[in-house]
């Protein structure tokens, strides 16, 4: 247990309607921070411009004001380690993505998705990692001089990180112990997108703990896989003796027990999976939500 105040956040992407599962991982959060006389954060994570749905935020933010889980920081509520929309942050993550372009431990990649797609035809399982990187279009291949006309040219690029190969990564995770994968499976993933200006969830995610003195990771199992790269990432920026502890939480399972509870699997059998009602914008859809049928919030 860390010797610094506990300091926990619940980061959702306005992608929606908030998931009951959601709110089952934020009271994770929320009860820790209580029980450790901490803070509770809430972040939102809204780089994915493509994903965004309008009015989910505003529902995020009256889901938690009916169930009564009030945010210490955030969103709505200010704080000292704002802002706290991750689109409002875009000038704090350059600098971090200069600082891995400067400390070589990322490169800006010119690969177009036709290119990809190309690779990927021509090999089975393609993933862009260190055996395959110096046969692609980057800025390990190609003089810089080139590099630099091509970016004054307007030409879009990413930014890779450059994971070096064949190294164990273990990540300490509170509920599974030790968690340890070779860096070999890992590929080199896009931090940042030159077409949008905004940095990837993994970045902006690992930048933004780090800024915020984030203690504890409390997240859902579906994160597990990403945690390996995570822990990479800070060490990159030698962040290791800040890093947070991990807390990665089972799902909520569909009743057959055979993968994560969706939507619809509330409709076929009758359960709402969202807490209040919500229309969805583009489709029309509408729930009722655990409050439209009559729930309290103390039930959920």
């Amino acid at each position: 247990m860390t010797n610094r105040k506990v300091r926990v956040r619940f980061a959702p992407s306005p992608t929606g309607a908030l998931h009951i599962g959601g709110v089952r991982t934020a009271l994770y959060n929320y009860l820790f921070a209580r029980r450790h006389k901490g803070d509770f954060i809430l972040r939102i994570e809204d780089t994915d411009s493509n994903r965004f749905v309008p009015g989910a935020e505003e529902y995020i933010i009256d889901t938690f004001k009916w169930l009564g889980l009030e945010f210490d920081e955030g969103v709505g509520v200010g704080g000292d380690y704002g802002p706290y929309r991750q689109s409002e942050r875009c000038n704090i993550y350059k600098k971090y993505v200069q600082d891995l372009l400067d400390n070589e431990k990322a490169y800006i990649a010119f690969d177009t998705p036709e290119e990809l797609d190309a690779k990927r035809t021509e090999i089975p399982n393609f993933q862009y990692d260190a055996s395959t990187r110096m046969g692609m279009r980057n800025s390990l291949t190609l003089p810089e001089k080139e590099v630099r006309a091509l970016i004054i040219a307007g030409n879009q690029y990413v930014v890779r990180f450059k994971v070096e190969p064949d190294k164990m990564v273990t990540v300490n995770d509170i509920i599974r112990g030790e968690v340890t994968v070779n860096s070999t499976v890992l590929d080199d993933k896009v931090l940042y997108k030159s077409a949008d200006k905004l940095p990837t969830y993994h970045l902006a995610n690992i930048v933004d703990d780090h800024l915020m003195e984030i203690t504890h990771v409390i997240r859902g199992e579906e994160w597990l896989p990403s945690a390996p790269l995570h822990v990479l990432l800070y060490q990159a920026f030698g962040w290791e003796k800040e890093m947070p502890e991990f807390a990665h939480l089972p799902l909520l399972l569909k009743p057959e027990g055979n993968g994560k509870l969706s939507k619809r699997d509330g409709d076929r059998l009758g359960f709402p999976v969202f807490p209040l009602p919500w229309e969805d914008p583009k489709t029309g859809e509408k729930s009722l939500g655990y409050r439209g049928y009559g729930y309290l919030p103390e039930a959920v």
